[in-house]
């Protein structure tokens, strides 16, 4: 892979069953050797910021962390997943190569430190309710605890209604704090709430997503994925079609 290469992070919401994940990762694996990248697997052990108390959320800390175990060794991906709590951390960092802090709690000192205290990577998804230069504040929150591998990624700002807009100047003003801004092409068209008691979204923008936010200095794309996503139990409207991810990946190299 080439040095100044962007990095790509794909998968799907979160883990449905074994063979969704092993039906990504043998994907992800066959575009990494065909076009010479390190797309980094992702999925979520638990979602925990659901819109309905009766959505799905996952398999749970310990048997999520297994399944992703799995494919790590299966498959020779490196890991993202996120955390929404402290103690989450340590346990997840066994497994993850990097781990995400949920956008809605990128404030939460507690969560960021014990992130921090792994040691691994700690990607900190902006908030929707802050700007871009608000994020100095979490990235020195890392920085602070001893752990200079800090990574964000904007995902758009929300202002009610069920929508989000993606303000593209967050982009360099956040490479002011990190050398590695992410753009969540795929939580950027979402639209929250939308779809009676979970949320919908634009798929379709998603492409141009990418291109507009790598043109904004974005040296990551962050991709949910799915074979089926009209079906996924998470975030369907907003994931892309798994057969559809190469040709969005081909346009950003």
């Amino acid at each position: 892979m080439a040095e100044n290469a962007p990095i790509f992070i794909a998968g799907p919401c979160v883990i449905e069953s074994a063979e969704l994940l092993n039906t990504v990762a043998k994907e992800l694996v066959r575009l990494n050797a065909k076009l010479g990248i390190d797309i980094i697997f992702k999925a979520s052990f638990d979602k925990a910021n659901r819109t309905s108390i009766n959505s799905f959320r996952g398999p749970g800390l310990e048997k999520g962390l297994q399944m992703l175990q799995d494919v790590k060794a299966k498959y020779g991906l490196r890991i993202l997943t996120d955390i929404h709590e402290a103690y989450q951390a340590q346990p997840a960092a066994e497994v993850a190569d990097i781990l995400q802090i949920p956008a809605f709690l990128c404030r939460q000192t507690d969560l960021l430190v014990a992130a921090a205290n792994t040691g691994k990577t700690v990607n900190i998804k902006k908030a929707q309710f802050l700007s871009g230069l608000d994020m100095q504040y979490p990235v020195q929150k890392v920085r602070e605890s001893g752990n200079d591998n800090v990574w964000l990624t904007e995902r758009g700002n929300i202002y009610g209604y069920n929508n989000l807009v993606v303000d593209f100047r967050n982009i360099p003003d956040m490479k002011r704090f990190t050398s590695t801004v992410v753009m969540d092409c795929t939580h950027s068209v979402q639209r929250p709430g939308a779809a009676g008691g979970k949320t919908g979204g634009n798929r379709e923008f998603i492409p141009a997503m990418a291109l507009a936010a790598k043109a904004f200095g974005a040296n990551g794309f962050f991709f949910e994925t799915h074979p089926d996503p009209d079906h996924a139990l998470s975030d369907g409207p907003n994931m892309l079609y798994l057969n559809e991810l190469e040709d969005v990946v081909a346009s950003l190299l």
